[in-house]
């Protein structure tokens, strides 16, 4: 069918006349906008830029997936971002990005997974036993503490010290508050500049980047091998038989920081708060967790593999509440699907929190419902479920955050019983979809 029709348009003056609720949470206002002008509208921002917003699955799918070769991460990532990380996975394109993914996705391959598990439960379980009984808590805080020690042991092994693992985790999320602010509030990029404030942040990084390149030296230096992510990066080659240089492999191991720890934390808090207001799939994650832990007390990698339904609720929870809420791309050239036409260097924005509650994708999209992800069921939902993203660009460490999500939630609830102090649960749309006051009451649980 030939493109003819043209994309709904939300004027700059809307946008500028609900310019302060967005800079709070734009998800109401694209919301609005989605029930008012369908599924595929074009947001005006001024002097003459424009992003095209969507919720589209089948647009979402055709431009992630099935013509993916036409389609660059914007420069939110790979500038913007990038001026903090290196040119690393996330933020990194073309046939750069094309290498760098080669050489690293067998580190993340589920046989070379199984030398971490151990590690990354033993992690879990020793942050776990800083939780104490009948104490109200925001779990935010506890799990981007816990993912990040669960990232750097898996990446260090015990090569780093507790010093040097507090400034890279500070660090990491210092740049990544500045980064809201440059995106967010775009008009004071002046101020930013002028007084020195982004250069005091790169400042920062680079602080990080000697500590990360003292680190890989002390590794270098001791001759031996840990079995964890950091050896299996130093013995990655390339086609021609060299390996990463420091600089790169420092890149990389940045971006693993910010991917690896703070979704993975969301995503746990958000969990953890719908079990709290569902305390029947508590009984069922315990129930089915025991039986597991007594016929494979010792396979950490069938633990997880046999762990259905604290897979399902966490599943279901990033239906809810999916820490990458949005997915931008650009065109490279002109484009067209359905009825629309795409001319080139367009920005799209995709919503898959807007996806993941379609009235008409979903049944009763607003219920906490893990049995939709059954694996009868789940299947049913390939086309229009992305939590790690989609195509050859999906997330490289999805099955290393699910693997460490099941291990923190089954061993959590085999200690604790949670209990909500609110009915609600609040949301703070940032780079990732985080919760704000993710607070909740753990009890010890009585077996």
């Amino acid at each position: 069918m030939k493109a003819s029709r043209k994309i709904p348009e939300v004027s700059t003056f809307t946008f500028l006349k609900h310019a302060f609720s967005i800079l709070n949470n734009p998800l109401p206002f694209h919301h609005k906008n989605f029930e008012r002008y369908g599924d595929t509208f074009k947001l005006n921002i001024g002097f003459g830029n424009h992003a095209i917003f969507s919720r589209k699955a089948a647009l979402a799918e055709y431009v992630l997936k099935k013509n993916w070769k036409n389609y660059t991460k914007s420069t939110i990532q790979t500038k913007d971002l990038a001026k903090y990380l290196g040119r690393g996975l996330l933020t990194a394109e073309g046939e750069h990005w094309k290498t760098q993914r080669k050489l690293i996705q067998p580190a993340f391959h589920k046989t070379h997974l199984e030398c971490l598990m151990h590690i990354i439960k033993a992690t879990i379980i020793e942050e776990l036993e800083r939780l104490k009984p009948n104490t109200e808590i925001d779990v935010l805080p506890f799990f981007s503490d816990l993912a990040f020690k669960v990232v750097v042991k898996s990446l260090f092994s015990d090569v780093a010290t507790n010093q040097e693992i507090q400034t890279l985790q500070k660090v990491t999320e210092e740049n990544q508050q500045m980064l809201v602010k440059e995106l967010r509030q775009p008009y004071l990029k002046w101020y930013f500049k002028s007084f020195g404030i982004i250069d005091e942040h790169l400042s920062r990084s680079k602080e990080s980047r000697r500590i990360l390149q003292n680190i890989i030296q002390r590794r270098r230096q001791s001759q031996q091998h840990q079995h964890d992510l950091l050896d299996m990066l130093l013995t990655a080659r390339y086609d021609d038989g060299s390996s990463m240089s420091d600089t790169q492999l420092i890149d990389e191991i940045l971006v693993l920081f910010v991917a690896g720890h703070e979704t993975t934390a969301n995503a746990l808090s958000f969990v953890v708060q719908l079990l709290a207001q569902h305390p029947k799939w508590q009984s069922k994650i315990v129930k089915e967790y025991q039986t597991i832990l007594k016929q494979n007390n010792q396979d950490v990698m069938a633990l997880v593999g046999l762990s259905q339904i604290a897979k399902q609720v966490i599943e279901e929870s990033m239906r809810l509440y999916p820490p990458v809420y949005f997915i931008d791309r650009v065109n490279i050239e002109d484009d067209s699907f359905g009825q629309f036409h795409f001319k080139k260097g367009s920005n799209f924005l995709f919503s898959i929190i807007e996806i993941h509650k379609h009235k008409d994708l979903w049944k009763c999209p607003e219920d906490f419902n893990p049995e939709r992800f059954r694996p009868e069921q789940a299947k049913e939902h390939t086309s229009y479920y992305f939590p790690f993203g989609a195509g050859p660009r999906k997330c490289i460490g999805n099955n290393f955050a699910m693997y460490e999500m099941i291990l923190a939630v089954s061993e959590l609830l085999l200690r604790f019983s949670v209990h909500p102090t609110k009915d609600f649960i609040e949301v703070n749309p940032l780079i990732t979809l985080k919760p704000q006051n993710a607070i909740v009451k753990f009890q010890k649980r009585i077996i």
